[in-house]
């Protein structure tokens, strides 16, 4: 689906931490001493609300970010931290990870749906895996599985989840005071749900949440994953370094769509964007190479490192070939370069016809342009 982009873009960003960077928490600007406050992830998040983006992210594990003690180590659970933010902010998507391995779907349907309640229909799931030994020593009750198994369960266990967000019809809860009924139980549903990793029958506790069905995101950062996410996901998010990358795994995925029979309901494609910016190149440079000194950069695909005319040139670039739908920032320092996004890129792109002026669309899912789902068991007899 390559040509020209229709706007405006889809733009979210990570809000982990002090920032991607390793040696983020030790940068000018940086609050190491505020990162298990959930009130500096509110603020983060408000801010980039005010810049009205698509979506703010929280990564989420089992396992420590690094054994180096000169890393920040340890983090916030971010489903709990995303309830924190929800009733802080107004219009911003929460978008947490939560991993599949060594979790039941029928947990992550309902924490989900919770959070997709506290925020009146802002919540978004990143689907990831786990895949350390060191993770699977936390429960016992697993041993490592392959890359290829471990994604194969995590495209199930989204179907799960997507059965047990259905498994309340909309009009399930009546609360008809005369009779005492409180719910009509022939609208609530078994999944009976019975696969190669999964058995799960259902119904969910949680009633169907106000988007019936939150945004199921997926990156794509491997063939195991791309194939999963193809599969289950409404956004897949891709590591690619070019337009020419870009445009050949948004072929793939629109192949695969078309495959697997949905073709008919839009999936978005965002690109993992890392970013450090300053008021000029060389600035951004020098800033760059003092943090390298103090700690060796995580690896990334695409990475940005310039000032904010130079990010919008790039952004502009991607978008007139038509190869995205928008961009996930991993941002190099909080808040210092969520900053300069919302003073000096998005402006610019608003100026340019490719980002909004006011957000429009009160949930997440119309945020993406898709419409409120149809229960998939309404009007069958349970």
């Amino acid at each position: 689906m390559t040509g020209s982009h229709r706007s405006p873009l889809h733009l979210g960003i990570h809000i982990d931490g002090a920032g991607r960077h390793p040696a983020a928490w030790r940068a000018a600007g940086a609050q190491p001493e505020r990162l298990f406050s959930a009130d500096y992830y509110v603020e983060v998040a408000q801010l980039a609300e005010r810049g009205l983006l698509d979506f703010v992210a929280l990564e989420d594990s089992f396992k420590l970010d690094s054994n180096e003690t000169d890393h920040v180590r340890g983090k916030l659970d971010a489903l709990l931290t995303m309830a924190r933010i929800a009733p802080k902010t107004s219009s911003i998507g929460l978008v947490a990870t939560v991993t599949t391995t060594h979790t039941e779907p029928f947990h992550v349907s309902k924490n989900i749906a919770t959070l997709d309640f506290v925020s009146y229909g802002r919540a978004g799931w990143s689907v990831d895996v786990s895949s350390s030994e060191a993770e699977a020593s936390h429960f016992g009750r697993r041993q490592v599985a392959s890359s290829a198994d471990l994604y194969d369960e995590s495209a199930e266990a989204i179907e799960v989840v997507r059965q047990l967000w259905d498994s309340w019809e909309d009009d399930a809860v009546i609360r008809d005071v005369a009779t005492g009924r409180y719910i009509d139980r022939s609208r609530l549903h078994y999944t009976n749900f019975e696969g190669r990793h999964f058995s799960v029958r259902g119904p969910s506790i949680t009633p169907r949440s106000p988007q019936g069905q939150s945004l199921v995101f997926f990156e794509a950062v491997n063939e195991h994953a791309l194939a999963a996410a193809i599969l289950g996901a409404d956004v897949i998010v891709v590591d690619v370094d070019s337009v020419e990358a870009a445009g050949a795994i948004r072929v793939r995925i629109d192949d695969g769509l078309r495959a697997a029979g949905r073709d008919a309901a839009p999936v978005s494609v965002l690109a993992v964007v890392d970013v450090l910016l300053d008021d000029t190149d060389a600035a951004a440079v020098a800033t760059r190479r003092h943090l390298d000194s103090m700690a060796t950069p995580l690896p990334a695909v695409l990475d940005f490192v310039g000032t904010a005319a130079g990010l919008v040139d790039l952004l502009a670039t991607w978008a007139a070939a038509g190869v995205v739908d928008g961009f996930v920032f991993r941002p190099a320092v909080l808040p210092g370069t969520l900053e300069r996004i919302v003073a000096d890129v998005v402006p610019v792109l608003q100026a340019r016809g490719l980002f909004r002026t006011a957000y429009e669309g009160g949930t997440l899912r119309e945020r993406f342009g898709l419409q409120r789902p149809a229960n998939r068991y309404a009007g069958v007899t349970s």
